[in-house]
């Protein structure tokens, strides 16, 4: 078959996708679960990953994550459940034996081979003939930007170009899903972000499914259209970056995506909380979500407006301050509790001295609401 990893199709794997009969998710895990001795790391997991899709296992280091990848990989054997590939249940088998390739962070390169022969290794394994070999090899290659250094020692390439190669030999096979253990852990701010945008650049071009685990809020944001977001073994919350950011449906969600800021109070209405010290905000109907009781609010530090000019409102006495160059972060202490605020340092001479009163204000429709024992932690 003549097609280049480029543009190899997410389903070219698969041939009841191709006539129209097979799933239209690349990955199912149903019931998966792994216990280390009396250790829980995965929970009871169930989840589709679509196909095509650049998709996020994000949480904080001990959430399940990586064992969840690992065990797609075949690297882990669940203790129970399902994992399918393209509705075909690939949990007794090997790694070696399943349609998907693993980019580490430690690229794994072999140091004694050339670039060309490291990329062309898993086609040799797999008896690929010595002219497809070779145009694949470069093709894939060009998609990662390193066309030209097949004669090369990984030795002889930086930490960013090591990346891609190992990028580069993953891809090569044209894998049903490609799995990405926080492949840029070890690179330096600035290269890392660099390969954010690389890394989405790519997945665009080639269409496969993308799996990608991360602890790294900003990076799970800026590459991924799907992130589930896993704490304790389970899955918190899953949907588009937009979604979990603007809607977070429990404190664990709110206070890990970023900052925000949450303030006890009690159900009053259908779209009204009263904050516990008699202030009533009010929020979107939708995001109050049929609670009663005692609930917490939240509001994103971006979304506070200096001045009352919005529905919601708090005044407070400015206790820190810290100028982080495009913005000033300010903390307020309200009678409500603490509240954040950034303000865009778009004017010279415009910092708050401590101790300075301020108020506040935000528009109802960016306020969400969350139970009120989440966020005691």
């Amino acid at each position: 078959m003549d097609e280049s990893v480029v543009t190899a199709p997410p389903s070219a794997a698969s041939p009841s996708a191709e006539n129209g009969s097979g799933p239209e998710y690349d990955i199912r895990l149903i019931g998966l679960t792994k216990r280390f001795d009396d250790v829980v790391a995965v929970d009871n997991l169930s989840l589709d990953i679509d196909r095509g899709h650049f998709f996020a296992l994000l949480g904080p280091s001990g959430c399940g994550k990586t064992t969840t990848l690992r065990m797609i990989g075949g690297f882990e054997e669940p203790t129970e459940g399902r994992i399918e590939l393209g509705g075909v249940d690939v949990a007794p088998l090997p790694a070696y034996k399943r349609d998907v390739n693993t980019v580490f962070q430690s690229y794994a390169l072999f140091p004694h081979l050339s670039i060309f022969e490291n990329v062309a290794f898993g086609l040799r394994r797999r008896r690929v003939k010595g002219g497809e070999v070779r145009r694949r090899v470069v093709e894939a290659l060009e998609l990662v930007g390193l066309a030209g250094l097949e004669r090369r020692k990984p030795r002889q390439l930086s930490g960013g170009q090591q990346q891609r190669i190992a990028l580069a030999r993953a891809l090569v096979n044209r894998p049903r899903v490609l799995l990405l253990d926080e492949p840029l852990g070890a690179l330096d701010l600035k290269l890392r972000k660099e390969m954010q945008l690389e890394l989405k650049r790519i997945q665009s071009e080639v269409g496969i499914t993308f799996v990608h685990v991360t602890h790294d809020q900003e990076e799970a944001m800026t590459m991924a259209d799907q992130i589930v977001i896993m704490n304790g073994g389970h899955i918190e919350q899953s949907g588009t970056p937009t979604e979990l950011y603007e809607s977070p449906r429990t404190a664990f969600v709110a206070g890990f995506l970023g900052v925000s800021n949450l303030l006890e109070g009690t159900m009053v209405g259908e779209d009204r909380v009263k904050l516990s010290d008699g202030t009533e905000v009010q929020c979107p109907r939708e995001a109050l979500g049929g609670r009663t009781g005692t609930v917490q609010i939240g509001v994103r530090p971006e979304k506070l407006r200096l001045g009352a000019g919005e529905a919601n409102s708090l005044s407070g006495t400015v206790a820190e301050s810290a100028y982080i160059g495009v913005s000033t972060q300010y903390t307020l202490d309200t009678p409500a509790g603490p509240v954040t605020v950034y303000v865009q340092n778009d004017r010279p001479g415009g910092q708050v001295a401590t101790g300075e009163r301020l108020t506040l204000s935000w528009s109802p429709e960016s306020t969400f609401v969350v139970d009120s024992q989440e966020g005691l932690q």
